[in-house]
């Protein structure tokens, strides 16, 4: 049977990138709720929900007895106030980063979370993107080793942020999404550095350095001085003559120790020794979600019927938040 999903937050967003990818599941959108009734009526209209099921008021939402979970994207103010509702009512509950505008906030989410027993998933697609779930597979296996480095970039345009002039936005809802990535490939942080140069107002760059508790270190750099028109992210983690990179979102390499072929006449491509590399066929009539929003969705939905799913929780928004905080403060 269908789950039924009370969805608060009809916002670009929710619209592109949730909800096209949540009903491919077997759900239902039960309830539809937005604070401005013209993107709420269009939503419903694009998604076929009665009128009878939507509203203005979240807490209309949260009080039907016929609802099996809740989805909310709206903005990590009322992330937090609404995720702390949701799980007073016990209702598994997906939330689209940041879960807070706070580490403080995030961190009494997780508790509250844990101390309910209820789940709660973050949106952090970036674990649930194709590519980077490969590579991270890659990473895990026995044969790779130990992680010893991370380089990463992770850009954007001044214009994405242009209403945020202390960069705000850029750290909640662009930043975040790395906070949790890197610690999800490398394991725990156990210090964090920054350093910054402002380009020109609204043209900031950021230079992360990291030190794991395995001893690895990293170094992550994001800015907004960039133009989203151009590829805009790449990441690498180098083990013992083993590297694992990914391009773009999309394309994977994984680098080990070949040899020299130049001088040998037999010379071909050896399983174990030379790089492989894959990415998706583009072309295909389906819609693959590379970016990882549809596997994300589904994964809460597991967890929602009370299957058990690594995924990305209150805890790990809150380490999240607590990393950016961090980097912010220096």
């Amino acid at each position: 049977m269908p789950l039924r999903i009370g969805w608060i937050g009809c916002g670009t967003h929710a619209n592109e990138m949730l909800l096209p990818q949540l009903i491919r599941h077997d759900v239902t959108i039960a309830a539809l709720c937005d604070t401005d009734a013209t993107r709420l009526a269009r939503t419903a209209a694009r998604y076929g929900i009665a009128a009878v099921d939507t509203t203005g008021d979240w807490q209309a939402v949260l009080a039907r007895q016929d609802i099996d979970a809740i989805g909310v994207a709206t903005g990590p103010a009322a992330h937090f106030t609404i995720g702390m509702a949701a799980i007073a009512r016990r209702l598994p509950l997906f939330i689209e980063k940041p879960p807070a505008t706070t580490a403080g906030d995030a961190q009494k989410l997780a508790e509250a979370a844990k101390a309910a027993g209820v789940p709660v998933v973050l949106g952090f697609m970036k674990r649930y993107s194709t590519a980077n779930r490969i590579a991270a597979n890659v990473i895990a296996r026995p044969e790779f080793g130990t992680p010893a480095s991370f380089l990463g970039e992770y850009m954007t345009a001044p214009t994405y942020f242009e209403k945020d002039p202390d960069y705000t936005g850029f750290y909640l809802h662009h930043c975040v999404h790395y906070l949790d990535l890197v610690p999800w490939l490398m394991g725990e942080v156990a210090q964090i550095g920054a350093r910054k140069h402002e380009l020109a107002p609204g043209k900031l760059l950021l230079h992360v350095d990291f030190r794991f508790a395995s001893g690895g270190i990293g170094t992550l750099v994001m800015g907004t001085h960039q133009s989203r028109g151009t590829p805009m992210e790449w990441w690498q983690v180098m083990a013992d003559h083993q590297r694992v990179e990914v391009r773009n979102v999309h394309e994977v390499r994984y680098y080990r120790a070949p040899p020299f072929k130049v001088s040998r006449t037999d010379a071909s491509l050896v399983d174990g020794e030379d790089t492989l590399v894959w990415e998706p066929n583009l072309t295909v009539a389906a819609n693959e979600d590379h970016k990882g929003y549809h596997a994300l969705l589904g994964d809460f939905l597991a967890v929602a019927r009370g299957e058990r799913r690594h995924v990305p929780d209150a805890a790990a928004g809150a380490r999240a938040m607590h990393l950016l905080e961090a980097i912010i403060e220096r």
